[in-house]
């Protein structure tokens, strides 16, 4: 199975930026979790997203064009940050990965994949 692990986090919390002390250790909590995802054989995908600041939100309503939007979709505490797309064997071992991601604060979504075309 696959499964979309969705990070949402706060952007205010604040992290180490490049060349700042903390840096270097918070990157390489990161790196080890992603070979163990290479390793384990689960990785597929991850990425980590610019700020919501960046972001342009598509409204789409049957019947009207399209409209764009600055920003996301809604004003919360807590966006989406990142992204890793898993195989797993279950839910369960979805959720150990889930839990074992080296960030401090977060509210981490867990959802099967459904379809994906791409895949073999």
């Amino acid at each position: 199975m696959e499964y979309m692990i969705l990070i949402n986090s706060d952007e205010t919390y604040a992290m180490p930026e490049p060349g700042q002390p903390g840096f270097d250790e918070v990157m390489a909590a990161w790196m080890a979790f992603n070979q163990k995802l290479i390793d384990g054989g689960h990785w597929i995908a991850g990425a980590n997203l610019e700020p919501t600041t960046t972001a342009t939100t598509v409204h789409k309503v049957p019947g009207a064009a399209p409209t764009l939007t600055d920003g996301p979709y809604a004003e919360t505490k807590e966006q989406l940050g990142g992204f890793y797309l898993v195989k797993a064997a279950d839910l369960d071992e979805a959720l150990a990965l889930a839990t074992s991601l080296p960030i401090p604060a977060a509210s981490i979504e867990v959802r099967p994949v459904k379809v994906r075309p791409d895949a073999a």
